[in-house]
Order: C-alpha cells, then sequence, then structure tokens
C-alpha cells in the first residue's frame, strides 16, 4: 500500500532525545480541508455538556484527538532519528509517500 501524504510539522523530541516528529496530512484530507469553513480558534473544537456523566464519557474522546487535544484527527505521526531526518532534508508542505509492506513467510 502507498499513500501520498504532506509534511505538516517537524518537532523536536518531547523529551530532548535525537530525534524528530513529522506529522504527516493525507492529500485527501486536504484537499476537502480548502472547501470545508475554517474554525477561526485554529482547530479546536468546543463540547458542550449538559451533565457530568456526558463530560466523563467524552473526555476520552477529546484527549486522544477527537476534540482537539492531543494528537490532531486525521494526522499520521513519524518519529525519525536525527540522521534520517538530515539525510531525507524534509520540509513543511514537501509532498512525500508512504508505503507499507507484510512481509511474506511461506514456512520456508
Amino acid at each position: 500500500m502507498k499513500k501520498e501524504y504532506v509534511v505538516k510539522s517537524i518537532d523536536s523530541a518531547p523529551d530532548g532525545a535525537p530525534y524528530v516528529v513529522v506529522s504527516l496530512s493525507s492529500i485527501k484530507d486536504l484537499k476537502e480541508g480548502v472547501n470545508s469553513p475554517q474554525n477561526p480558534l485554529g482547530g479546536s473544537k468546543v463540547m458542550g455538556f449538559s451533565n457530568m456523566n456526558d463530560m466523563m464519557k467524552d473526555l476520552n474522546k477529546m484527549l486522544s484527538g477527537g476534540g482537539g487535544i492531543g494528537m490532531q484527527a486525521g494526522t499520521t505521526q513519524l518519529k525519525l532519528e536525527m540522521h534520517e531526518y538530515k539525510e531525507m532534508g524534509l520540509a513543511v508542505g514537501d509532498k512525500v509517500f508512504l508505503e507499507l509492506t507484510k512481509e511474506e513467510n511461506l514456512g520456508i
């Protein structure tokens, strides 16, 4: 399987380790986002709650990216070592391809 992405952001490791986190958005998501209205608050969503039970049920969804906190929905993140990042010369806005293959074991 081969998918096309655009580099959305490049961040240093949160713990100071020698790697970077590259966030990718699919071309399809970017094209769909052009036609949808942008949220002036930077893409974060406000969730209303009528009672505490609703808040607790939706809290996990908010923290996992469904409500604008944490990793954004529709974003793929890769952790690259510094030498890999430097060799690739990635920059925000670059078009990249991600290819996934499954190893075929024939039992030999």
